[in-house]
This record gives C-alpha cells, structure tokens and sequence, in this order.
C-alpha cells in the first residue's frame, strides 16, 4: 500500500479557531425562583428608583445647561476652566455617582487613577453594556470620543456635551483622520486637557474574551493607563451586545435586582517603548494582553466588522454568527478587505441557503458544484475543512477560497485544464469531451455533466470556447483547486511508479459498478 500524500498546503496554526468562538452573544436565562423574585422586589424597587433617578435627572439638567451655555464643541476648542470645571468636575460627577446609586448600583473602586500628566488615556475593558458609562462617573468625567449624533439626544445629549468629547461624524470622510489628531492633540497638551476616556474593543461583548484594540488610542504613543471593568453578580441583567436581550429588558432587570455590584480597577500606567510609538498595532496588543492577563481573559482577533458580518449573515437568511470570522486576523493574513469577505459570505451563502446550521455538508458543497461525492471531491472537500468535523463554516470556506481555490485559478491552469479538455485540440469542448474528463477526474462512470455544461455554455451553442471556459472559471475558482488536485493526484501516483491507463481504468471502474460486487478502482481514488 503506498503512503499517503501529503497536501501540498498544510494548516496554518495562526488560523486556527479562536479560544471563544462568538463574543457577541449573551444567552440570558430566567430560572422560575429569578422570575419571582425579580417581580416581587420589581413591584417596589421600579418605583422608588424610577421617581428618584426622575428627580436627580431634573437637577442635572439644569446643572449641564449652565455649564455648556456658551461653549462651542466644533472648531478650536478649549478646555473648561474656572467655575465652568469646578461644576463640571464636582458637581455633576457627584449627582452621576447619586444617579447611578439610584439604580441600584454598588460600585468597588481598586487601584489608583493616574493624573493626566501620568497617562493621558484611559483604555477601558472589556466594554460589555450601556452601563459601563459608570466609569466615566468614577473617573471624574473624562473627555470620551462619541458619535456627533449622540449629542441631539434629549436630555442625554446634554450630558455628553458636559464631558467636551471627541466628536466622529459619519458624514465626514474625514472624520477618522480628525478624530485620531485630535485624540493626539488632546493627549500631548500636558496636562492642560482633562484625560481621555476610550473603550479601544469598539462595541459592546460578552466579556468572555477581548476582541481587537482599535489603534485609536495608541495612536498618539503616550502612557496609556488600563482600567479594567466587572460585573460580578450571579444574574447578568447587565450585559448588552449583538446577540440578546433587548436595551429596555435589561433595564427593567437591573432596576428589579436589590443591588448591582460593579468592579472598577485602574492597573499602572503602560509606558511604550520606542517601537510601540512607531507602531500602534503593537502597543494596543501589549495593552491588551496585559489587561487579559488580570482578567483571566483569552483575546481573540474579533471586531467590530465581525458584527456588521453578522448582521450581513441574518440578511442572507443564515444564522447570524455564521459571519463570524475573527475579521482581523483574516483580513491580516489573507489580504482581504471588507467588501471581499462580504461577497464571499453571499457565496457562501447561495450554497448553505438551504441549511439551517448555516454549515455546508459535502452533499450540498457537491450539489453547488452541480458534481457527485467523489474522491476527488471529498479531498477538496478536506481541505476546506480545517477543523474535521464533516462541514464547512463561513470562516472554513473565506480561508479554502482564499488560500487554495483563487491561488489555483491562475491564466496558466485554466489553459491547462482547457486543454485537458479539447481532446482534438479544435479550441471548443463538446459535452462528449467535457464528460469523458469529468468522469475519468472524479472517478465517477456513470455522469450527467448536461446542467454544469449548459450553464458554462453561456451562448447556447453546444460547445464551451476558452472565453466562456476562463470566464465560468474566474467566477467559480472552486473548480480550479478540483482539477489541480486532480493532476497533484496523477503526478503523485507517477511519482509511486503507478504506470495508468485511463481508458482501461475507466472501463474497469464500468465494470465494476455493472457487476455490482467489487470497489471502484480508478486510478485517481485514494483513501482520505
């Protein structure tokens, strides 16, 4: 028996699925005794909090009004001096903190918080609700960096106004390079501006890992100071991301529990070296794995276009974290962008469409090809397969069609293949010549190739010319690695001495399915 092949691409362990597969869900689960006792404490609890953070909101208001009266957010902007930051700093993190107690939060503060001149950033992690707002409160109400729509908010709006945040704007192309200066700008005053404050993951998780830092704040190569957040209650009313309960669910839980404890911990200042400076993917990775390291956390290459996937996912009628994909790590490695990865999902989609898992099985990944289960197949079938376990998911599929099929699907093997084709060598395939090569390739005697020919045949016109061969096969590169791996498989069994006969194989492999009790033997089968 001659030794197995070895595939010519082997797995790379840099893309082997992360430690936490989906960040972006919080499965919450009401046992009947947490029912009961959130509605008994609920019918007095909601109440009294409701009526008393109403009337802490009524002082704030007024409060953030005589503060912000005047101040301009766009343009040259100054930091608030005299009476303006006293109230700022004093009074309105007090009536936060008195907000916040309203709702019945229990807040434990550990560490330090450095001065402004000590670190200029604050990098808050794991973000994970709309309650980590509490930081702001506990760290003096620092600057924050906030969408400019935010501050038409009601009430809220005016709020944020207080803090004089670094504004994004969707409508600006050039709203990122802006907000990146002025972070930097900010940041290097010395001391002159208030810190400011940035959750680096850029949405909202389940805590169970940390995603990708954003380089935002690292950006400007300062002392960054790490300040890590916990929610350790045995109900989770507070968690809030893609995949969950509702905003208003988890309100209404939280203002139901007796108390909800919060842990804040200021870690010391990270201080880059010289080459994190120059490189702030570097420096956000150092921060990062000193924050999970504290939390006992695994981090993982997720992000924010992770949960745009996902959204694209449940759109395309697939489950909504079959999107994911550890976006930067993928895009990183592959080279590919997010309008390449979003059309790889359609794709992937036109052939899990039918499956409910959203994974592709080698009956429907066959079914696309318009091709049966073959040895050829179910190696090429292996290859997408990374992780073995008989399907293919989205993240199995971007990698098999990045790294094998397009790499495959080349000028010269597509005029290979053709070739292999045109028996008589008159520059068109005839389905004849089409499905004796198909039947010799896939080991199969018995093949109706009359669909896939007819839809490679795009003028109708009974035979397939190089143009209509290159344009099927620049559309569709999963053919491309099939017959390569074909001829990888002839070149190996030459290389083991096995002098073949196709014509004969092909005629014994007939044989044998007529006489119905022996295997197939065609020369290109071999065991997977």
């Amino acid at each position: 028996m001659p030794p197995q092949r070895v595939f010519a691409l082997p797995r790379q362990h840099s893309l082997l699925l992360p430690a936490v597969i989906n960040p972006f869900v919080h499965d919450l689960k009401l046992t009947k005794a947490d029912k009961i006792k959130c509605f008994l404490l609920g019918i007095i609890l909601v109440p009294l909090r409701g009526i008393f953070l109403f009337l802490v909101l009524m002082v704030m208001w007024p409060v953030s009004v005589m503060i912000t009266f005047g101040q301009s957010l766009k343009g040259a902007v100054e930091p608030m001096t005299g009476w303006r930051r006293f109230m700022h700093k004093r009074v309105m993190t007090f009536l936060g903190r008195l907000y916040f107690f309203g709702m019945g939060f229990r807040v434990v503060v550990k560490g330090k918080q450095a001065s402004s001149v000590e670190a200029p950033i604050l990098a808050v992690a794991p973000h994970s609700s709309f309650f980590d707002a509490i930081v702001c409160i506990e760290t003096g109400l620092p600057s924050t960096v906030s969408r400019l729509e935010s501050l038409e908010a009601p009430i809220f709006g005016r709020f944020l106004r207080c803090v004089q945040p670094v504004l994004v704007s969707r409508k600006d192309p050039d709203s990122r390079r802006n907000t990146i200066l002025e972070i930097e700008r900010r940041a290097k005053s010395g001391g002159h501006w208030p810190q400011v404050l940035i959750f680096p993951e850029g949405t909202c998780t389940n805590r169970s890992c940390l995603i990708t830092f954003k380089q935002g704040a690292f950006v400007p190569g300062v002392p960054v100071q790490p300040v890590l957040i916990r929610y350790p209650n045995k109900l989770d009313t507070v968690t809030w991301t893609w995949q969950g309960p509702k905003s208003a669910r988890l309100l209404l839980l939280t203002l139901c529990q007796l108390y909800t404890t919060v842990e804040v911990e200021f870690l010391p200042p990270q201080i880059p070296t010289e080459m994190e400076k120059k490189c702030p993917i570097k420096f956000a990775q150092s921060v990062r794995a000193v924050m999970a390291e504290s939390l006992g956390l695994a981090v993982t290459d997720h992000t924010y276009e992770d949960c745009r996937l996902m959204i694209a996912a449940g759109e395309l009628t697939l489950p909504m974290e079959a999107g994911l994909v550890e976006f930067t790590k993928i895009s990183r490695k592959l080279e590919l962008k997010w309008d390449n990865v979003k059309k790889e999902l359609e794709s992937f989609a036109n052939i899990a469409c039918s499956c409910k898992g959203g994974r592709i099985t080698i009956e429907e990944f066959a079914g696309f090809l318009k091709l049966p289960v073959s040895p050829a197949l179910r190696e090429l079938f292996a290859l997408f397969d990374r992780n073995g376990d008989g399907t293919i998911d989205f993240r199995e599929y971007v990698i098999g069609v990045t790294v094998l099929c397009r790499p495959a699907n080349n000028e010269e093997v597509i005029q290979t293949v053709f070739k292999l084709f045109d028996i008589d060598e008159d520059n068109c395939i005839t389905q004849e010549e089409f499905s004796g090569l198909l039947r010799s390739a896939l080991g199969v005697c018995d093949l109706d190739v009359h669909s896939l020919f007819k839809e490679i045949d795009a003028d109708g016109s009974g035979h397939i010319t190089y143009d209509e061969f290159r344009s099927f096969a620049l559309t569709h590169p999963e053919y491309a690695k099939l017959f390569t791996t074909y001829i990888e498989l002839q070149r190996y069994q030459g290389l083991q001495g096995e002098e073949l006969d196709f014509d004969a194989s092909l005629s014994h492999c007939c044989t044998a399915s007529h006489n119905n009790h022996q295997e197939d033997s065609t020369s290109d089968k071999k065991d997977d």
